[in-house]
């Protein structure tokens, strides 16, 4: 690709022939057309979470959650490669028509690498989990499978919601998220900026709550001192939408829209995704910007429509739309719920032996549900597979499979006029009448979500806690007593309290959101045509009883990181068929300052079935007060082992990794002595217990 000085000094003539008007126009969401320049109308506001969003047909990928389990950034950077291909077919055909709609560019507000610190947050699905290192790998890849390497980019990738953003999402608009310097540097900060550095993303997105006093969206030491100044970052900043008129109405930092506009505009907003910009001409009589604060925003914003080559003749321009939901792309979403489904807990009945089993009873309001396979922010696929389908296109005619809904999501009755728990006797009966039981509870997008999206049955969007609905409890009680060897299959995109699954339950397998054919993938892995293989990206907690308030941003206690009791399930379990072992690992040479480490781990698969697994390597500072409470993810790899095979593998460790951050906010090197452990999970207690494994541990000291 070219310099972006070059397609900036395209961008500074283009507007340079624009009077002021034009210029202002430029910068809502909506552009609309300079007829005069031979510049069309553009809509900045499209979604690809997990698959081009919100205008029609395209791939419908497991949530962003579901792939983080894989903890494989090189496939993330596939996924995403089809996304972007998506994108530019529909792009091509919509502007051909004369379509300038939302959601029909090629600006993709796509990833958010915000931090799921707490279980609680509605949206915590939509990100990559509760590690800043495994969060800034994924959105690094995921950007640069967008944005491309050729001449032109083939979209242009937005991160969010810059910064500290995390719910609660009913207080988003007026909330002040306040964080140490060591908190903001050492888990908030990561990921953005690696995106940022190392991603060359094109766009970032401010978050609607203020950080320690100021809006993200007009804040000075996020948007210039640190995005801008210490970050070298190049590209346009947009707002969350509507989120600007929230500094006069409800951050109270300013008193009127002109003084808002002028503060976002400032600080640094190109684009405003709502519709206060309208107002900054206004401001401008006012005197409280400059032409410049405008033809800077103009500039920066062109300078990715021609980094686009939306004013040239581009490859892109080629891409048929015959790519959209291909058979190629829907292959590559079922690999990736496969990869991505995560066993919590198995005594032996997965896989399901076909020849033992004559009669299968699946039970719960998710087994049939198309909105538990999509969580949100989700295009349309043109064929669903929900889990009760792919179950009985997995049986065939040798399995009769019985089914009942059990009970809805959270409403005490299926039929208004009926009694409650009016679906609960056939759902017992059901299993009763089974060999074993696939029992599909959970979530969806009607209870964890994002605050103002129709239907959420908390209005919020947030979880007020990590229990199942007390119906869906209630259904799994019932049908564990009838002493039917039960399998619990979990739709959801957040920790949920398993606890008593995991004592009453035969095995376990959460799915998160698994996309539009999910149901085809996880009978797959129930059925054994391959074996599960991801790993939890957020720690399942026993309940929330010491976890702090959930508007404390301190992470005190929170993640694997600085948890002090013991997790249900740690970050980092899954379990696989078979039965994958690091036999020995070792540092390549001497540790030197400043620079990566090398490891050599040996790794065997001690069991007769093919299978992948996650190979982890966890840090631990021995000496620094700095240090975090426990260890610290520093290096994962994805490895496929054939039945018994053993392989040699080399993992890279950034010696960043043994630095800490201070209360300043400096990430410094603060000691000797450290421990470096590599095993296919965790080195904490509760990751031995259930796995069986101690990882190897390696002394380092410097």
């Amino acid at each position: 690709m070219k310099s972006h000085d070059y397609y900036r000094k395209k961008a500074e003539e283009l507007v340079s022939q624009m009077t002021i008007e034009e210029q202002a126009s430029q910068l809502t969401y909506k552009s609309p057309a300079i007829e005069r320049l031979g510049v069309p109308a553009y809509n900045w506001w499209n979604e690809a979470l997990h698959g081009v969003a919100r205008a029609g047909t395209a791939t419908v990928f497991p949530q962003a959650i579901g792939m983080a389990a894989i903890f494989d950034d090189h496939f993330l950077t596939k996924v995403a490669k089809a996304i972007a291909l998506e994108a530019r077919a529909k792009y091509n055909e919509s502007s051909k028509h004369g379509d300038r709609d939302i959601y029909k560019g090629l600006t993709l507000w796509s990833p958010n690498v915000n931090i799921f610190r707490d279980p609680r947050w509605g949206r915590g699905h939509e990100t990559y989990g509760e590690d800043p290192f495994l969060s800034s790998r994924l959105g690094v890849s995921f950007i640069k499978g967008l944005q491309g390497d050729s001449e032109f980019l083939m979209t242009a990738a937005c991160v969010k919601h810059f910064a500290v953003h995390s719910g609660p999402e009913d207080l988003r608009h007026e909330f002040n998220a306040e964080v140490s310097l060591k908190d903001l540097w050492e888990t908030y900060l990561p990921a953005f900026e690696a995106c940022v550095k190392e991603g060359q993303v094109e766009a970032v997105m401010g978050a609607y709550n203020r950080t320690n006093g100021e809006p993200c969206c007009g804040s000075y030491a996020l948007l210039r001192d640190i995005l801008r100044e210490q970050w070298g970052f190049q590209g346009h900043v947009v707002s969350d939408c509507w989120a600007i008129k929230d500094f006069h109405m409800y951050h109270m930092v300013t008193k009127t829209p002109e003084e808002s506009v002028a503060l976002a505009i400032d600080a640094g907003c190109d684009l405003n995704c709502g519709n206060m910009y309208l107002m900054l001409l206004v401001a401008l009589k006012e005197g409280l910007i400059t032409e410049e604060h405008i033809t800077r925003a103009a500039v920066r914003l062109f300078t990715t429509r021609f980094k686009l080559g939306l004013f040239d003749q581009t490859d892109f321009d080629n891409i048929p739309y015959e790519v959209v939901d291909c058979k190629e792309h829907q292959e590559l979403a079922i690999e990736a719920a496969r990869k991505g489904a995560v066993l919590l807990k198995n005594d032996g009945i997965l896989p399901i032996d076909k020849k033992q089993v004559k009669t299968i009873g699946v039970i719960g309001p998710n087994a049939d549900s198309r909105l538990a396979l999509k969580g949100n922010y989700y295009g349309s696929a043109s064929r669903y597979i929900t889990l009760l389908e792919g179950i009985q296109d997995e049986a065939g005619d040798s399995i009769r499979v019985l089914y009942s809904i059990g009970c809805e999501l959270v409403k005490d009755r299926s039929e208004v006029l009926a009694q409650a728990n009016d679906r609960l006797m056939e759902a017992v009966t059901v299993a009763e009448h089974s060999d074993l039981v696939i029992l599909c509870l959970g979530l969806d997008e009607t209870i964890e979500g994002e605050e103002g999206d129709e239907g959420n049955n908390y209005a919020s969007g947030d979880k007020p806690d990590i229990e199942l609905p007390a119906v869906q409890k209630n259904l799994l009680e019932k049908i564990v007593a009838t002493g039917k060897p039960t399998i619990l299959c979990l739709i959801a995109g957040s920790a949920i309290n398993l606890s008593f699954a995991h004592e009453h339950c035969n095995a376990v397998l959460t799915t998160w959101y698994p996309g539009a054919r999910g149901g085809k993938a996880i009978a797959d892995l129930l059925f054994g045509n391959c074996s599960p293989s991801g790993k939890l990206p957020v720690t399942f907690y026993r309940s929330l009883d010491n976890l702090p308030p959930f508007t404390d941003y301190s992470m005190k206690n929170r993640t694997y990181r600085y948890i002090e009791e013991e997790p249900l399930y740690p970050f980092g379990y899954g379990l696989t068929y078979g039965n994958a072992v690091c036999k020995s690992a070792e540092l390549v040479g001497t540790v030197e300052l400043e620079k990566d480490l090398e490891i050599t781990a040996t790794v065997q698969n001690q069991s007769n079935i093919a299978i992948e697994d996650v190979l982890q390597t966890y840090i631990k500072d021995e000496q620094s007060k700095y240090a975090v409470r426990n260890t610290s993810l520093c290096g994962f790899l994805r490895v496929a082992l054939g039945a018994h095979e053993e392989k040699v593998v080399k993992l890279t460790i950034s010696f960043n990794s043994l630095k800490v951050v201070n209360d300043q906010g400096e990430r410094i090197l603060d000691s000797k002595k450290f421990k470096l452990y590599v095993g296919f999970s965790g080195p904490d207690a509760r990751s031995i217990e259930l796995t069986g494994k101690t990882p190897v541990c390696i002394p380092i000291e410097l």
